[in-house]
């Protein structure tokens, strides 16, 4: 048999009726046995009465059978009264289950609440399940993680105009603005530069300025603007002599060999300086009021100007096209980078227990607390539902579950009883003999 065919539907109802045609067929059995057991108690006390006179000890066994009778027939009463009323006589007191249906339903479910749904057992058994190893094992699967993200994928335009027809995108932007007005951007800057000089990357900087300046003076243009410029700035008499042109020549082999000199040498007095400038800077900017302040109107001008509005309308736009066009795509990349999210997370809560651990502990908090406030709605719901139980359903049920040990009453009753009376009859010749 098949795990398959063992979960559907059809076979959980048959084998649901072939149990209830076990058990009727069980009760109907101890039934039989009982009455048969209370019409053998009337039997031998008929037989036992008809041949006392000739063998006086058959008393003892009369009297056995007779309050056997009677107990029997007592408990009978009794174990029928339950349930309908005995031979349909409409005597006080009996068909107690149908006719409290209301009140067994009603304490049925506050017994439910109060010893079921209580904080503590609902908190113990949640304690029990892993909850976070089985979202772990869900999302690992490649394929669920698929389906998951294909889910994702198809919910986020919607999301996105959601967000525009709530005015969440102009409340998320205000918040933003909000949270940059209150941004001390000096601070922030100058611990953006400090982490930059880690390592002595800010070095690289000044190596690009030196390049810079290197193609400055082999710059042809550059050169000329130079040389007229000395020349401008000598006397007639050096002009004749072209002194310019020698002046700049000097400058220029001379600066040329300096940052030479400063780019293979990683300990150039040069590369000092710029450090202890660079340094001296960001002290400066941590620390200066001066420069605070206008860090601070620079960035509530820049806040405050219409085109930052535009920009964010631009790249919320942008942003919204952008993620319409790739889910529309077969080949999705959101999709691809969503399902791998998920096998990922996955993966790592699988392997990282106080995760795991934080996340049930999660599940039990909500869990428990969704039980609690919605245990009063679960106690009517289960009241009114045994209170639309049709009667004989209802006895049925009872029956069938509970019949077989009421039946056994049956039994204790007749042999309690014959014991009683036994004793009763014992206790009679005894004392009362003459």
């Amino acid at each position: 048999m098949t795990a398959e065919r063992a979960a559907s539907p059809e076979f959980v109802r048959a084998a649901g009726d072939a149990r209830d045609k076990a058990k009727v067929a069980a009760l109907r059995r101890t039934k039989f046995i009982a009455t048969a057991a209370l019409c053998l108690c009337v039997a031998v006390f008929a037989t036992a009465r008809m041949f006392q006179s000739r063998w006086p000890w058959l008393g003892f066994i009369a009297a056995f059978a007779e309050a056997a009778t009677i107990g029997g027939i007592a408990d009978w009463y009794a174990v029928v009264a339950l349930f309908r009323r005995p031979l349909g006589l409409p005597i006080p007191h009996t068909a107690i289950v149908p006719a409290n249906q209301n009140r067994i339903a009603d304490n049925l479910g506050r017994f439910i609440e109060a010893n079921f749904l209580a904080p503590e057992p609902v908190r113990k058994k949640l304690k029990e399940v892993d909850f976070a190893a089985l979202v772990a094992e869900w999302l690992a699967h490649p394929s669920r993680a698929h389906d998951l993200s294909g889910f994702v994928g198809h919910l986020m335009p919607q999301a996105i105009s959601a967000m525009e027809g709530s005015n969440l995108r102009g409340f998320i932007g205000q918040r933003v603005l909000d949270l940059l007005k209150k941004v001390r951007v000096a601070p922030l800057a100058a611990e953006l530069l400090m982490a930059a000089t880690e390592d002595r990357r800010h070095q690289k900087l000044f190596d690009e300025l030196v390049g810079v300046l290197e193609k400055f003076l082999n710059d042809e243009a550059a050169l000329a603007a130079m040389r007229e410029k000395i020349r401008n700035e000598l006397p007639s008499l050096f002009r004749v002599f072209q002194a310019d042109a020698y002046l700049v020549r000097k400058i220029v082999a001379s600066a040329g060999a300096l940052f030479a000199e400063v780019l293979s040498d990683q300990n150039h007095a040069l590369r000092h300086e710029f450090d202890r400038f660079v340094i001296g800077f960001i002290e400066t900017l941590r620390d200066s009021p001066e420069y605070a302040l206008r860090a601070e109107q620079l960035k509530q001008e820049l806040l405050s100007r219409r085109e930052l509005g535009s920009i964010a309308d631009d790249i919320w736009k942008s942003l919204r096209e952008f993620v319409e066009e790739d889910l529309k795509a077969e080949d999705s990349r959101m999709r691809e980078h969503l399902a791998s999210l998920f096998v990922d997370a996955g993966r790592q809560l699988a392997a990282d227990p106080k995760v795991r651990a934080d996340m049930n502990e999660g599940f039990v908090v909500a869990l428990t607390a969704f039980v609690e406030s919605q245990k009063s709605g679960v106690s009517t719901f289960i009241a009114d539902q045994v209170k639309r139980w049709d009667l004989a359903q209802l006895t049925r049920l009872i029956e069938l579950n509970i019949g077989r040990d009421l039946q056994y009453i049956r039994f204790n009753g007749m042999v309690i009883g014959g014991l009683a009376g036994l004793v009763l009859y014992s206790i009679e010749h005894l004392f009362f003999a003459n």
